[in-house]
Order: C-alpha cells, then structure tokens, then sequence
C-alpha cells in the first residue's frame, strides 16, 4: 500500500485552498500548477496572485487566509470518521482522474484507500430500473469485480445500488462517488451500504466534510466516477438522465463507453440503445467489456488474477509450481495456456473436467489461471456448464 505523503500541516494548507471562496476547480489545479504547493499558494501576494489570473475577490480572500478556521474543522471530522484526504500530488490519486480537463485538487476518501490505484470501471443507470436493469447490473458488476476490475457508481436509488451490491456479492471490489461529503449518506436508505462500503470498499467525493446533496452537485460527480474509470457501462436510462450525461462526460475524456441493450417498449432502453446506435460497445456479458480494455490494463488483470489464483492455492495447501510470470506481449504467456489454446476448438465446447483430463502434465491451478487469461485475451469464451470454446 502506498503511504501517505503529506504532514498534517500540509493537509491543512490543502484543506484550506479548497475552502477559499469562489475558487473553481480548474483555477485551483493551475495554482498548483503554476506554484507547486498550496503553502506557496497562501505565500503569494495578491498582486501576485491576480498576475497568475485570479480574481481580485479571490485573491483577497487566499491573501487573508479566511479559511483556515474552516479547514480546521474540515480535519476534525477526517480524524472523526477516518477520512483520508488524496491529493493530486499523491501517489495514491488515481491516475487516469490526473489526466482530465479538471481534476479535483483533493479527494476525501473512507475505506480501501489503495482501491483508487486499480483499475476501474464506472456502472450507472435510471434510479428507477425495471427488474431486467436490476438484474443485469448486478450480475455484469459481480462478474466484472471476479475478474479483477473495481465498480464504481454513485450509490444512488436503482442500478447504481445494485451495481455495488453485485460487486460487494461476489466479494470483489467497488467504490462509490458522492455528491456530498462522504460523512453523509444520501439517499439516506442506503446507510447500511454505506457501511459496507467503507469496510470493504470505498467512498470517495471532491466535496468538504458536510456538504450536503445539492442536485448541481451530481453531474460535477459524475465526471469523476468517468474520470477514474477505464470506461463507463450504462445499463437503463431515459434519453436524457444522468447516466446519459455520464456517458457524454465519459466520451469527452477518451473513456471507452458500454451499454446493455434493452427491451425497445421501455423507455428505460431508450438511452442505452440510443448509445449502442451512436456507436457504444454494446454488453451482454462480462466478456464484452474486457476484451475492449487496453493492452496493459488487461495484462494487469491477468497477473493479478494469477496472484489472487496463486494465494487462494496456498491458502489451501495445495501443492504447487511457481506461478508463471506474464508476458508483455498480447498473446499466452505460459506453456500452459499455449497447452490450452492447441487442445481447444473452435466448434467443439470441452469441458472443465476433459481439459485437465487432457493436459494431465499441468496442474488444475495452472490450467484454470490459463483460461483465465485466455479469457481475459479473448481467446477462449466460456459457456454455461463450465464449457470451453476457441474464439475465431
């Protein structure tokens, strides 16, 4: 896990610069920028300051220092409810958020800290699914989370509980993005979600301890669950909600965007199949969306499959070979897997049981991580009954 890299001063300097009124994202990012640090940020005159672009107001305000009381307080509910803040020089931000036109200069976060490093994918949708939005949500989340990657949503009413709930089910990773602070809970029937989340996974938000859930906070939310994502699945939603702006946001930041197509009688499939029309990878199962992700994401994927493969094996007291390392060519990486692709075909579906019958000299830990990452390669697609084909 990678350690925090700020004192408590510092903290408090961040704190600070993100309380100064009227100062926007964007202008704070150049601040920091332009002078590094937010404590060079307080020394700087105001002449110096409206040079670099800042209103005079503002200005004013940094040069008074008006808001330290504030972000005194602002440490004191993080220490209360073991709030971490993030900031964007730290080694723990996410990356991919760093890259968009406006990051946050700081993130709060509770919970699994060291989740913002992995690799995420956003799921969102109507806060009033049908019963196929539910379902689909959170058996794509669940299966999408076995396979290594983060969920990420907002914890709203509808698909983005369910997404969380999929992930959390299938004992993977997920994190939720507030439009509040992450002291909050909103909607407030979500509470005990949002202890389960804090536990096992994360909750992040750009906003200061104790903001409350005003609606222009949610599209500025949104921007960050596309952010951090790797891309954005939509499952449900009318032409113009929220998860369509998520979409757009999602496009606009070079994100890979999925959608599951829906019943065309139901108004809730009127966004996603809309997105699939315009040219969204269209989604039916896991697969689908993993085989869209970048090289190195999914090499990732398959090296840290082998190692949660490898730990549940010793775990176990299996008795095993070394793990294979993982090649940074996109092709099988082991004798294993090259094994299983040359005993696999692609009209013929084989069975779990014939292929480790068939490969006597490999182990079943080292057969399953190949087809694992066959899988993840998507050079083999499995069928129901733990059936094994050949992709073409």
């Amino acid at each position: 896990m990678l350690a925090p890299t700020i004192s408590r001063d510092e903290e408090l300097h961040w704190l600070a610069l993100k309380l100064i009124p009227g100062l926007g994202t964007r202008t704070a990012g150049v601040l920091i920028e332009r002078l590094r640090t937010p404590q060079a940020v307080f020394r700087a005159s105001r002449s110096e300051l409206e040079s670099l672009g800042i209103k005079g107001s503002v200005a004013q305000s940094i040069a008074s220092g008006c808001s330290f009381e504030e972000a005194v307080d602002q440490q004191q509910r993080m220490g209360e409810t073991a709030t971490t803040l993030v900031t964007i020089g730290d080694p723990r931000y996410p990356p991919r958020l760093r890259e968009i036109y406006d990051p946050p200069i700081a993130l709060f976060a509770r919970g699994r800290v060291e989740l913002l490093q992995s690799i995420m994918l956003g799921v969102v949708g109507t806060r009033r699914p049908t019963a196929y939005g539910v379902a689909a949500a959170e058996r794509l989340a669940g299966d999408l989370a076995r396979v290594g990657l983060t969920i990420v949503s907002g914890m709203a009413r509808g698909i983005d509980t369910a997404a969380h709930r999929g992930a959390l089910a299938a004992a993977g990773n997920t994190a939720a993005v507030f439009g509040c602070g992450v002291d909050l809970v909103y909607p407030s029937e979500n509470r005990k979600l949002a202890t389960e989340l804090s536990e096992e996974g994360l909750l992040v938000s750009e906003f200061p301890m104790g903001t409350p859930a005003h609606p222009q906070n949610f599209p500025i939310r949104n921007r960050i669950i596309s952010g951090m994502s790797a891309g954005v699945l939509i499952v449900e939603g009318a032409q113009y909600s929220g998860s369509s702006i998520t979409a757009k946001l999602a496009v606009e930041q070079g994100r890979e965007v999925f959608a599951v197509p829906g019943n065309v009688t139901s108004k809730m499939s009127w966004g996603p199949n809309l997105l699939i029309k315009q040219g969204a990878k269209l989604v039916q199962e896991w697969h689908d969306v993993v085989v869209e992700l970048g090289q190195e994401d999914r090499q990732r994927l398959i090296a840290e499959g082998k190692t949660r493969l490898a730990g549940l094996e010793m775990e176990a007291g299996a008795d095993s070979r070394e793990p294979e390392q993982t090649s940074l060519a996109l092709g099988p990486s082991t004798e294993t897997a090259r094994a299983v692709l040359g005993l696999l075909r692609v009209d013929n579906p084989l069975p779990i049981d014939v292929i480790l019958e068939k490969l006597e000299n490999y182990t079943s830990s080292e057969i399953i991580a190949a087809l694992f990452e066959l899988e993840i390669l998507g050079m083999v697609r499995q069928l129901p009954g733990k059936n094994f084909v050949k992709v073409w």
